[in-house]
């Protein structure tokens, strides 16, 4: 069964920049990425971008003017750009979106199994 696969986290200092990618597991006809949600340890998941087919965004107070969503849906993969980071940014981020194996499928919501980003000195 087709997923997405997040990639691009990793263990970096404050104040630099990450770009986070998600994109399906295998061959898919369409992917439309609706949004990023993250987990810190002991907290409950929040979204922290999101992206509607038209292309409006929508981001937490936390991120703004630091994060940025967008998707391209030719190579059918979204991305979370994350500028300067904070430490409080430390989370497993994961990927949503609607999946449609071919053109004769319905889109299925799915989510991706999270990459941590860790920020640290």
């Amino acid at each position: 069964q087709v997923q997405l696969v997040e990639s691009g986290g990793g263990l970096v200092r404050p104040g630099v920049s990450l770009r986070l990618s998600c994109a399906a597991s295998g061959s898919i006809f369409s992917l439309n990425v609706k949004g990023w949600y993250r987990q810190a340890e002991g907290k409950v998941r929040e979204l922290v971008a999101g992206i509607t087919r038209d292309g409006s965004t929508n981001y937490a107070d936390s991120v703004k003017g630091r994060f940025t969503i967008s998707r391209d849906n030719a190579k059918k993969t979204g991305y979370l750009e994350m500028n300067s980071l904070k430490p409080e940014d430390t989370a497993v981020y994961y990927c949503n979106g609607d999946l449609r194996n071919t053109r004769f499928d319905r889109d299925v919501e799915v989510w991706g199994q999270g990459t941590l980003v860790t920020v640290s000195s």
